[in-house]
């Protein structure tokens, strides 16, 4: 597997969000084309929209899975003040996790907080067999020992400033900063 590029490498325009996805899709296509069946899982809502497009365009076989993290985070108590969207989508796993091989999406990975907690929900589903982690954005700054074995690019970025991702009607992705 080739190192993605880092964000200094490429400016960031409006292009940076797809060129991503697209490094992050490259990446992901041999394994979901293996012969091994794999299941798509995305965590909402930004890796819920990856996946759902990375399922769609790679023609996934398996069906799709989609995961809530909110309530199995950390820092839940100090979210529901501060944004927590009132309308939490549940976790949709229209299929058994028990012995499958599965990759988990998210949008951006920082702390490793969201991953830790989709983790957390996911086993309460079942065993999997594998567990593979893809994200559309690394931006550095783990906190937790987890990192993605598929990443579209590599984007350093100091706190207190966060990447945004958002999608068009036509499933286009842009990227800001706040």
């Amino acid at each position: 597997m080739s190192q993605p590029p880092t964000l200094p490498d490429l400016d960031l325009d409006p292009d940076t969000a797809e060129a991503a996805y697209h490094a992050l899709r490259q990446s992901l296509q041999p394994v979901l084309a293996g012969t091994q069946p794999v299941h798509l899982i995305g965590i909402h809502s930004g890796g819920a929209w990856v996946a759902q497009r990375l399922h769609r365009e790679l023609a996934v076989a398996t069906p799709l899975g989609l995961l809530s993290s909110a309530f199995h985070r950390d820092d839940y108590g100090k979210r529901v003040g501060r944004g927590l969207p009132t309308d939490l989508k549940a976790s949709e796993l229209p299929f058994s996790i028990d012995g499958a091989h599965l990759v988990l999406v998210d949008d951006i990975l920082f702390t490793g907080r969201t991953v830790r907690a989709a983790l957390n929900e996911l086993f309460d589903f079942g065993r999997p067999a594998r567990v593979e982690l893809a994200v559309l954005i690394d931006r550095g700054g783990r906190e937790l020992p987890i990192e993605a074995g598929y990443c579209g690019v590599r984007a350093p970025l100091a706190s207190p400033l966060n990447y945004v991702l958002s999608r068009d009607a036509a499933d286009h992705f842009s990227l800001r900063i706040e």
